[in-house]
């Protein structure tokens, strides 16, 4: 389900001192729910989410392989968490990092999104390419009842007037196909995982 963008920004969030610089430009509650020691699991159904597979949504399959043609012929994707991030001098978000979250960002674990940081209860990952730097952030907000809900927030900085152009022209797929197809992917994948 959608959410309002002040929602998820009104969370104790770490990505809000990491990147202040970035557009909060869509933000949903996930649908999954747990413990506190849950939300390792979260972070696992994300790695292993495959929006082209057997079993998704097939406009969203197709918007994706349209995606990948595109960047493929424009090479949008060549240089890919190469870039710098717009404005920038720094590559990555993980060179931002206070001390305390720097340990959490050392490992790479081959995901498109790289991650950038980990917490018990958030991780962010960012990736770059010729249209944007974006981040995928996600927290685990704590519930009235003592249970903790998923809540995925999407960050990004586009890449001068044509990236900009290309948020826009994209922001009704991305409404209409892609987040509700990922919503039903992650809530089958939450409730089918091994607790």
């Amino acid at each position: 389900m959608r959410i309002r963008r002040s929602q998820h920004q009104a969370g104790p969030w770490r990505i809000s001192e990491i990147a202040p610089d970035f557009e909060l430009i869509d933000a949903w509650a996930l649908p999954v729910s747990g413990r506190l020691s849950d939300f390792g699991a979260l972070e696992d159904v994300f790695l292993r989410l495959d929006p082209t597979a057997d079993g998704g949504s097939r406009p969203a399959a197709m918007l994706f392989a349209l995606r990948t043609r595109l960047g493929r012929w424009f090479g949008w994707d060549d240089h890919a968490n190469a870039l710098s991030i717009p404005g920038c001098r720094e590559t990555s978000l993980r060179e931002r990092l206070p001390a305390d979250l720097r340990s959490a960002a050392s490992a790479s674990d081959g995901h498109r999104f790289r991650l950038v940081y980990r917490t018990a209860t958030e991780w962010a990952r960012e990736r770059s390419n010729g249209t944007v730097h974006a981040v995928l952030h996600v927290g685990w907000v704590l519930q009235a009842d003592g249970s903790y809900r998923g809540q995925l927030g999407v960050y990004v900085k586009p890449r001068g007037s044509f990236g900009r152009l290309y948020m826009a022209a994209i922001g009704p797929f991305r409404h209409l196909v892609i987040y509700p197809a990922l919503m039903r992917q992650i809530g089958r994948a939450w409730d089918a995982r091994v607790c």
